[in-house]
C-alpha cells in the first residue's frame, strides 16, 4: 500500500495563500492539496493556471470546499475578518485547522476557536505563527533551554517591514487590527515561546508615528511603533515595528538572561555574499518576510502534516495564539490612548497599578 497522505485544502489564494498551496502542492511529501478556495475571481484565474492542471479542485464558496469527500485539513489563508468563521467551520465539519496568524484581531473572537477545538481533542488546530519553526530561532530557543543565558530576563524584539509606496498598508489596515495585532504578534509570539507559554502579562505601554503614511491614522494604526509588555515573571519585552524600511526586510530579536544573551538575525542578510563596490562593502536582504522565513513555512506544512498523521502533539498551544492576541490588542489600545494598561496575576484589566 502506498503511504497515508493527508489531504489538504486551502482556503485563501492572496499572497500568502498562494505560498502555503504551493507549499503543500509540492514541497509537503506527505500531503495532497485537492482543493482551494478564493472569492476573488485573479485569484482562481491565477489557481486555474498553477493549481487546477495537478488535480487541485477550486471554488468560489468556502463552505462548498470544506464539503469536498476525503478532505481532512485545512490551511486558512483568507483575509484576517474571517480566520475565525472559516476556522469554526472547518472544525464543525472535523477537519484539521491550520490557521494564518492572527486567529481574529479580537480577543473573544479568538477565544471562540480554541472553544471549538476543546469540543474536538481529535483534530489538529494549530496557529502559524512562523517563526516558531525557523532554524535560528529552534537553536536559540535549544540553547537558553540548555542554560547558555542563565534566566531570560529582557526580550527585545522587531519586525520591521519594506516600505510599500503603494499605499497596500493604509489599504490593509482597515482589517488588520493595526500594527502591533498584524505586525507584532510575531514578536509577541516569540516573547511568550522565549519567557514561556503561560506567562501572565502585567502591563503594556506603547507609542508610535506615522512617518511616512499619515493616512494609517484614519485606522487608529502608525507605521512606527515600540511597545513595551512587563510580565509577572519579572521580565521584559521591547518590540519594534515599522513598515518604512528602505533596504529591505528587518526582523531581529535579541534573548537577554542573567548570564549572557542570544541574537537571531541582528546582521540581515540574504545570503553569504557580500559585494564590494566604489563606494563601500555591503550586502543584500530580503525584500519581504518570506524571503526571510521561507523555509520555516516549509517546515510549518512539514510538521503540521505529520502531527496530523501520526496524532503526534503539535509544536504550540492554541491558547498560546488568544494570549498573543490579548497582548497585541492591549498594545494597540495603548498606542491609540496613550495609557498604561495593567493586567492582575489572573490576566484580567486592572484600572491602577498593583503595587
Amino acid at each position: 500500500m502506498p503511504p497515508q497522505r493527508l489531504k489538504v485544502a486551502c482556503a485563501g489564494l492572496g499572497r500568502m495563500g498562494k505560498r502555503h498551496a504551493l507549499h503543500f502542492l509540492n514541497r509537503t511529501p506527505r500531503a495532497e492539496l485537492v482543493a482551494a478556495s478564493s472569492p476573488d475571481d485573479a485569484e482562481i484565474q491565477w489557481a486555474r493556471q498553477h493549481l487546477e492542471p495537478f488535480g487541485v479542485r477550486l471554488y468560489k464558496d468556502y463552505d462548498e470546499m470544506i464539503k469536498q469527500e476525503g478532505l481532512q485539513a485545512v490551511v486558512i489563508a483568507s483575509v484576517t475578518t474571517v480566520h475565525a468563521e472559516q476556522a469554526i467551520k472547518a472544525i464543525d465539519a472535523n477537519l484539521h485547522v491550520l490557521c494564518e496568524k492572527p486567529l481574529s484581531t479580537s480577543v473573544e473572537v479568538s477565544q471562540s476557536v480554541v472553544d471549538a477545538a476543546k469540543k474536538k481533542p481529535n483534530l489538529k488546530v494549530m496557529c502559524g505563527f512562523s517563526r516558531r519553526f525557523d532554524a535560528s530561532y529552534r537553536d536559540a530557543h535549544d540553547k537558553m533551554d540548555g542554560g547558555r543565558i542563565g534566566r531570560p530576563s529582557i526580550f527585545r524584539s522587531q519586525t520591521c517591514d519594506m516600505l510599500d509606496p503603494t499605499g497596500f498598508f493604509v489599504a490593509y489596515a482597515e482589517f488588520s487590527g493595526g500594527i502591533f495585532v498584524d505586525c507584532s504578534i510575531h514578536d509577541i509570539d516569540l516573547a511568550l515561546w522565549f519567557f514561556g507559554q503561560d506567562s501572565q502579562v502585567k502591563s503594556v505601554v506603547a507609542s508610535g508615528i506615522t512617518a511616512v503614511q499619515p493616512e494609517l491614522r484614519k485606522h487608529q494604526d502608525r507605521d512606527n511603533a515600540v511597545g513595551i509588555v512587563e510580565f509577572y515573571g519579572g521580565q521584559i519585552a521591547y518590540l519594534f515595528a515599522s513598515r518604512m524600511m528602505a533596504a529591505g526586510q528587518d526582523d531581529a530579536t535579541e534573548i537577554i538572561g542573567t548570564e549572557g544573551k542570544l541574537q537571531v538575525n541582528a546582521q540581515p542578510m540574504s545570503n553569504l555574499v557580500n559585494i564590494y563596490e566604489a563606494g563601500g562593502v555591503r550586502r543584500e536582504i530580503p525584500p519581504h518576510y518570506y524571503g526571510r522565513f521561507e523555509n520555516a513555512f516549509v517546515t510549518e506544512a512539514n510538521e503540521f502534516t505529520a502531527c496530523c498523521l501520526d496524532d503526534g502533539k503539535l509544536p504550540m498551544k492554541l491558547t498560546g495564539a488568544v494570549q498573543a492576541v490579548k497582548i497585541g490588542c492591549a498594545l494597540q489600545e495603548a498606542l491609540v490612548t496613550g495609557k498604561k494598561i495593567w493586567f492582575d496575576e489572573v490576566g484580567r484589566r486592572s484600572e491602577k497599578a498593583l503595587l
